[in-house]
């Protein structure tokens, strides 16, 4: 199966691996982006680069302008601070991974989605931290928790123009992104095998894609466990985590 695909956040990480992987399938490929050099080797693969900052929604109309219609669109462009909220609670730190996972998430949606038609596939890439309160994720947790929510309530709303929603919520992958990560980072899995899993879910039409299992699973089931007890287990990771 080949066809046309827009993906954001194109320029790193799952999104780079993603548009070489459907162009290698044969499909037609948009790689959106705000780095140019990254772009220009996406370019040399057959992709067709776009450069934008999403958050700027004059710039996302622009790069949308005469596009042809697509049958997948994958909404990937994110990024990650983490907040020490014992030195007090960073708004301004709030505000970037807030306008950038999810405000500009909305630019994209404006955008993009009347490109999609009867049979296309919007995804939005979320995270598995929305499964379970983490420490120092206030600001990342809440903006990936709300693109929950909102690729759910867009699955029922766009159900009726024939077009799926799929949520995609990955566990730990080995980009530039994590490498920043201070932190033991449990089945950590490579970009390949993450544009497989996405690959293979968006085929198969699922509404949610999220990998690896085994650490899935065990998000769900500590999320299961009762507020206090998961206070109490969170205090130590903190404690674990400081510098003695």
């Amino acid at each position: 199966m080949s066809g046309r695909v827009l993906i954001t956040g194109a320029t790193s990480g799952i999104g780079f691996q993603l548009a070489l992987d459907y162009r290698r399938a044969g499909w037609q490929v948009w790689g959106c982006g705000r780095d140019g050099e990254r772009l220009l080797a996406l370019g040399r693969h057959g992709i067709t680069p776009l450069q934008f900052d999403g958050r700027d929604t004059n710039a996302v109309s622009e790069a949308a302008a005469g596009l042809p219609r697509v049958d997948l669109v994958i909404l990937n462009a994110g990024n990650c601070e983490y907040m020490a909220v014992d030195e007090g609670f960073d708004g301004a730190l709030f505000a970037r991974v807030i306008e950038t996972n999810l405000i500009a998430t909305g630019h994209a949606l404006a955008a993009f989605l009347p490109l999609l038609g009867a049979g296309g596939r919007l995804a939005i890439v979320s995270s598995s931290v929305s499964w379970l309160p983490l420490p120092r994720a206030e600001a990342y947790g809440a903006s990936k928790a709300a693109l929950d929510y909102l690729a759910d309530t867009l699955r029922l709303d766009l159900a009726g123009k024939g077009i799926g929603v799929t949520l995609i919520r990955p566990g730990f992958v080995q980009t530039p992104l994590t490498a920043k990560n201070d932190f033991p980072m449990p089945c950590l899995v490579t970009v390949e095998e993450a544009s497989r899993a996405i690959m293979a879910g968006l085929a198969a039409g699922r509404h949610q894609i999220h990998f690896p299992r085994r650490f899935i699973w065990l998000l769900r089931l500590l999320g299961a466990l009762p507020t206090g007890l998961w206070l109490r287990l969170g205090r130590a990771l903190v404690s674990k985590g400081r510098p003695s």
